[in-house]
């Protein structure tokens, strides 16, 4: 069983970065058995890795008592990382955040559980030569869908947005709408959208200014399935998924101009 953590998480960190999440009890910020076994299987990867660590609260207490509580559970999972990872380990960041990013509603003490967490976002840094110039995609609206195939990659043309932000440029709400149209029009579709960011190459992924969180090329991709589900697109057709900055359509990124072509959002076909 623990080879098997093992290679589950030596096989998400070969898109250089992991987001994993340990569990707390009721009112307590010590690490439980289960939430110790996970972190153990961190002190295998033996390459140079930066953590950024969240802590998290449920509902219960005033909010000066989740923040301190939130910090402690944040703290204890940076202590335990310090001790047990033999290879060269940088904490960006042990925040708590206390009750601000619950995941789950409180309605039941099983959601209530998934709310006392800390969130690890574990990022390899990548050498200048892993960096290259990736490969600009068609138009989703280049093409009929009878001529699509399935895992094919299209570009959303347009949509581009503000630095460190998952707020898409105006010029790109036209090419959303045509796209709600378009999966409105073809309910069979199900698609994935790939997240990306520009510019920080010393970091798999960026910081969202507005959430405060280090997964912007997700909260990107999110944003249009959350756009796309008030346009009444069921959730179950979208997948959102952060690609950090592996796949750059231009590299290296010289002006304004580069900068906002690789901040983007392509669409991969799953089901047509």
């Amino acid at each position: 069983m623990k080879i098997l953590i093992v290679l589950i998480f030596l096989c998400t960190f070969s898109k250089a970065q992991m987001l994993t999440s340990v569990y707390f009890d009721y009112n307590s910020a010590e690490l439980n058995r289960a939430s110790q076994m996970k972190l153990d299987s961190l002190s295998h990867l033996n390459t140079r890795l930066k953590f950024r660590i969240y802590g998290n609260c449920d509902i219960s207490g005033t909010p000066d008592y989740n923040k301190k509580l939130s910090e402690k559970r944040a703290g204890a999972v940076g202590a335990y990382l310090q001790k047990k990872i033999s290879g060269p380990i940088e904490l960006q960041s042990v925040t708590g955040l206390g009750k601000e990013k619950q995941i789950n509603d409180n309605s039941t003490e099983e959601l209530r559980k998934k709310n006392r967490r800390v969130d690890i976002f574990i990022d390899r840094i990548m050498a200048p030569g892993e960096i290259r110039a990736g490969k600009s995609y068609a138009s989703f609206f280049s093409k009929k869908i009878s001529e699509m195939k399935v895992k094919d990659t299209f570009s959303l043309p347009d949509v581009n947005f503000a630095g460190g932000r998952h707020i898409w440029l105006p010029k790109g709400n036209k090419v959303l709408a045509q796209l709600a149209g378009l999966l409105k029009s073809n309910p069979s579709l199900e698609v994935e959208l790939q997240g990306h960011i520009c510019c920080d190459y010393d970091n798999f992924d960026g910081q969202d200014l507005d959430l405060k969180t280090f997964n912007l090329s997700f909260t990107r991709a999110n944003a249009i399935k959350e756009y796309l589900e008030l346009q009444g697109i069921h959730s179950f057709r979208i997948k959102a998924t952060g690609r950090g900055h592996l796949n750059p359509v231009v590299y290296p990124e010289r002006t304004e101009e580069d900068f906002s072509k690789n901040r983007r959002v392509e669409i991969v076909l799953l089901k047509k």
